[in-house]
């Protein structure tokens, strides 16, 4: 059984957090609608007395917000990858429009999401699959060469959770020396796909020298997971700020999108005022790289570089920023995946 995640963390904070209370409920039942479960859930606030946002983040800024750029062109299968089309292509034959789909992320997306950034002097992490990389090596240069973050993404546009340990631990090697092969710039960041690991990913990423994952929508700030003695960063994810599932192509509506980024940013900044928040934004190279979409991202930032206290920060900032203030970060004790459900050590 997966239990949340109150029955499996104890968080810390210095002078900042306390546990508040836990619930449980225990449902029972017989004859034709039997139901037997139970749930314990704990949850902690914010004692705002103890501190104020000075410190949170650099300069006493009140919110970070970090974009990822998703570079995954050149790494999707021939054959069978998902996309804009709905009929699936017959098992085998090349998809050649899907393919040229992906391909727009490296021949168009990518330049133009690079040149916004430029635009607005903001620094993003990329989180990039290694043979999109080797179609690309230019590309993956000039993304180091303008200051954003080489982050891994896998050997290829594929699950690797089934794999078994030492496989999985093969694929995202695999990746990291493609990575650091071609940009010069070794991996601290790992994504999975679809944000799915196997069990072992948090040894298996302390194993390859990995700073941080972001698999894990589970906070709107990094916390800390203690590994094997060691900590490990999670700088969360999101799927609703992920342009590839919340705003498909298919009924898009551009200022629909600029105004759940304006809720989302006003949200997060008012409460900056006195706990640690994070905004993150997803991007995929052959989504939100296209001329429409760019040109809504360019109000949005237009709009929040207008407000004061906000920095715009690469994920791996984020994971030091968080190891280096450890007493006004959270970190969460975690029993095994098995147990949880949760990322965590297995042991």
């Amino acid at each position: 059984m997966i239990y949340p995640a109150g029955n499996d963390f104890h968080l810390t904070r210095r002078a900042t957090l306390r546990t508040v209370g836990a619930a449980a409920v225990l449902a029972v039942g017989s004859g034709s609608g039997g139901l037997t479960g139970a749930a314990q859930a704990a949850t902690a606030t914010v004692d705002t007395s103890a501190r104020n946002a000075v410190g949170l983040w650099p300069n006493g800024s009140r919110l970070a917000v970090s974009f990822s750029l998703m570079f995954e062109g050149g790494g999707q299968p021939i054959s069978g990858a998902g996309g804009v089309i709905p009929d699936k292509i017959e098992d085998g034959v090349p998809d050649l429009p899907t393919n040229a789909f992906f391909a727009y992320g490296h021949y168009e997306g990518i330049p133009r999401v690079l040149d916004l950034m430029d635009k607005h002097g903001i620094k993003l992490s990329s989180f990039m699959i290694g043979k999109a990389v080797e179609t690309s090596p230019d590309l993956a240069r000039e993304i180091v060469r303008r200051g954003h973050e080489a982050a891994a993404h896998g050997r290829v546009w594929d699950n690797s959770y089934r794999l078994s340990r030492d496989e999985e631990k093969r694929f995202i090697a695999d990746s990291v020396e493609t990575i650091q092969k071609i940009t010069g710039e070794k991996p601290l960041g790992w994504n999975a796909y679809w944000m799915r690991n196997s069990i072992h990913i948090l040894e298996t990423l302390q194993d390859l020298g990995f700073l941080y994952h972001i698999d894990e929508p589970s906070h709107d700030e990094p916390f800390i997971i203690p590994v094997r003695g060691r900590d490990f960063v999670t700088v969360p994810y999101t799927f609703h700020m992920n342009d590839i599932v919340s705003f498909p192509f298919e009924g898009w509506n551009p200022a629909a999108y600029e105004q759940a980024l304006r809720d989302e940013f006003d949200q997060l900044y008012e409460e900056g005022a006195h706990r640690r928040r994070m905004m993150v934004i997803s991007l995929h190279d052959r989504i939100s790289g296209h001329a429409g979409r760019v040109r809504a991202l360019d109000r949005f930032l237009t709009y929040a570089k207008g407000k004061e206290g906000v920095w715009f920060a690469r994920k791996d900032e984020i994971a030091h920023w968080a190891l280096d203030h450890r007493a006004d970060t959270p970190v969460i004790e975690r029993g095994s995946p098995n147990v949880t459900g949760l990322p965590g050590p297995t042991a």
